[in-house]
Order: C-alpha cells, then structure tokens, then sequence
C-alpha cells in the first residue's frame, strides 16, 4: 500500500488486482464507419470506433419514437392517418387517409417491418404534428444521456430544420437502446417473429414480418432495429445477452447497396469481442481505514489532555459487496480511500469522515461509500475538564 498527500486530505490506495486471461486484439477492420460495444448493465463503452462521430442514422431512429409511443400512449389508442402519413415513401404499411388503426398494432408494423407512413401516424398522435413529436425525441434523447442527437423525423428519413440535419452518434444510439430494452412491451414487440393485424373497420389485413435476421443467427437475441437511407448507409442497432452479459451494438455508416450483409459481419465480430473478453467479477476489497487523530478532543479512557482518536466506519451490505462489474481480462480496480486531514472536535457519531471509492483502471469510479465517524468526540473545554477533574479528585 502506498501513501500520498494531498491538501486537505490523506489518500490510501490499497494495492491493484488484475485477472491473468490472454485479452483477445480489439476489432480493427469493421466496415462500418462508427460502431460501439456497450455493457448494457451499467452503460460503459467497452469498444468504439468513431463512437461520437455524428451520422444520418436512417430507420433506427424508430427505436425512439416507439418508446415514445409506450411511454405517451395506450395500446388501444384509435389512430387516424392523415395524408401527410399516407404519403411517405417506401417502405410503406400502404395506409390510406382517413382509416383508423390500433396503436399497439401499428408498433409492430414501425419495428418489424420499418414503415414509414406508420411512423407518422404514430407521430401525429402522440406529438399532436410531426415537429411536435420531434421536440419529444429530442427532449427524449437529452434526458436519456444523448449529446450529439438532433431527430427531425420520426422514421429516420434523411430532413433537416433550423436544429441541423437529421443525426445521431454510434454512442448516443447504444444509450437509446439501452433505454429501450428496459420497456417489457418494447422486448415483446422487437422480439416477435410475426404479426397479424387489420384496421378497425376490419376490412384491411395486414401480417407484417420481423426484418432483424440476427434472430436466426445467434442465441440471445433481445432486440434490434435496422435501417437505411443514402445518406446514413446501412445501420443497425441491437441488444443481446451471451452467457449473462448482455451487449449493446450500434453500428453507423455500414456499408452503402451491395453491402446488405457488413452490419451482420460487425455484430458478430463486435459480439465475440465481447463475450471472449469481458467477465462479471467483484470489486470489493475490505478497505483499511486509518484512526484519526482528532485535535482538542476528549475521550473517555484517554488522558484528559491527549487528543482523541476516532475510527471510521462503511455501512456497506453483503448484497452490495457482493455486486459484480463487467471487466475486460487486463482491467483492473482499486480502492481509494480518502480521510480528512486537521480534525477538530466536536464531531458526532454517524458525520462524514471520509469516503471509500473504487476505480477502473486508476480513473473512473465505479462505486463509492462515505466513512462514517463511529462515536460522539467532545469538544475539550474549560467546563469539560473542570467536571472531569471534580470526578478524578473525589472519585
């Protein structure tokens, strides 16, 4: 254990624990031009490439505007399609102006198929207009932990408007789908192979299919949504859970026609990257707390005119100690401890003291706990060591 100083503080940091796995080289010739690999349990950047970079981001943007949709509506909703939703171009659910449709029904059609005229059908409900809704995927965005996001369009077309063009960033999109899988409906739409579905009058039928082939392709599928358009390029975002971790990938800029099948060949690549090398260990290392001296202090069982000394205490549960990390073979976490320097009475039983922190790598932390001071010091005045003398001297 070494010890530093620092003003104000003394800082302890307890000795490093690594893990003795061979790490697997990093992914280097992805086609896409922006790709993440995300721990979806605590939203950490395993692997980037061109991660903030901002790109048109096609039909994933409808990851958003569904969950907007859950969040805003109810699945019996009647939906009215205007002729600004019946007019967008392909893909289309082919709805015509004027006819009604459930909400819950026109999710499937928005994430298994990708339709655009359902899209904005779905806008103008739940945002009252198109732009109104985009003001709710922005502020949307925004509150999720997005930086760089500025959606113009519910369906993914490339727009623009006084905000900037139509974008998103690889990092932003995998904390959007991060967010979304959260949603059991969510899980249960993206999830489902097939759908049949009419409108209310009964007299349209619609069965729409799931597009995301990465169901057929490996176990542990969650969620995915696809897109394209001649700006963005193929695009793909999805969530999957190999031997109980589960991955975020969001890729941008995956290619352009007569190279449908990249994104698949990045997922993969970025999902065995994963898997192979990162493992759920634990971070906890009992931490040794210095006792501190605390100036003018008096202290039962301590000479009247010796300084206190005070220990620390970490109320910390076996549940929390016993909480796992996702950590790649050559990461590492410390523990810090940090106690304050110059205390002076009085301090009371349960104040702040100090604080425990674990980091990754030596920078970010990962998890932290206040110390605690374990008993009541008293201030050492006139008065206090007069009574003391008074008990001395005739006790």
């Amino acid at each position: 254990m070494k010890i530093r100083h620092a003003a104000g503080t003394v800082i302890l940091i307890s000795v490093f624990f690594f893990a003795a796995v061979p790490v697997k080289a990093v992914p280097e010739k992805l086609y896409s031009l922006s790709a993440v690999l995300m721990d979806a349990g605590s939203g950490r950047v395993l692997y980037e490439k061109n991660g903030d970079d901002p790109r048109a981001n096609a039909s994933t943007t409808k990851v958003l505007t569904c969950i907007l949709a859950l969040e805003n509506g109810a699945g019996d909703d009647y939906v009215e399609v205007s002729a600004r939703a019946a007019g967008q171009p392909d893909v289309q659910l082919n709805m015509q102006e004027g006819e009604q449709y459930y909400l819950e029904d026109l999710l499937y059609s928005l994430m298994l198929e990708s339709h655009n005229d359902t899209a904005v059908a779905i806008a103008e409900h739940i945002g009252g207009s198109v732009e109104g809704f985009a003001r709710m995927m922005n502020e949307k965005a925004a509150e999720i932990g997005c930086t760089d996001t500025h959606f113009v369009t519910p369906n993914g077309l490339d727009d623009e408007d006084s905000g900037g063009i139509h974008h998103t960033t690889a990092h932003d999109l995998a904390l959007i789908m991060r967010y979304a899988i959260r949603s059991t409906t969510f899980l249960k739409i993206t999830e489902t192979r097939e759908y049949t579905f009419s409108d209310l009058s009964g007299k349209r039928q619609f069965t729409v299919h799931n597009a995301n082939a990465l169901l057929d392709m490996t176990d542990g599928v969650l969620s995915g949504k696809t897109g394209f358009t001649f700006d963005a390029g193929y695009c793909y975002v999805c969530a999957v859970q190999r031997d109980g971790k589960t991955f975020i990938i969001s890729l941008l800029g995956c290619g352009w026609p007569n190279n449908k099948t990249y994104k698949w060949k990045d997922t993969m690549t970025l999902l065995d990257y994963g898997n192979e090398n990162f493992s759920y260990r634990t971070y906890w290392q009992e931490p040794k707390l210095p006792r501190l001296t605390v100036s003018n202090g008096i202290q039962s069982g301590r000479g009247l005119w010796e300084d206190a000394v005070l220990d620390g205490v970490i109320s910390v549960d076996d549940e929390e100690k016993n909480r796992k990390f996702l950590l790649g073979n050559d990461e590492h976490i410390e523990c810090r401890v940090t106690m304050k320097e110059n205390l002076a009475a009085p301090v009371k039983k349960g104040e702040q003291i100090g604080r425990v922190e674990f980091l990754l790598n030596g920078e970010n932390v990962v998890a932290s706990y206040p110390v605690t001071a374990a008993e009541n010091v008293e201030e050492r005045t006139y008065m206090r060591c007069a009574r003391e003398v008074f008990h001395d001297y005739f006790h």
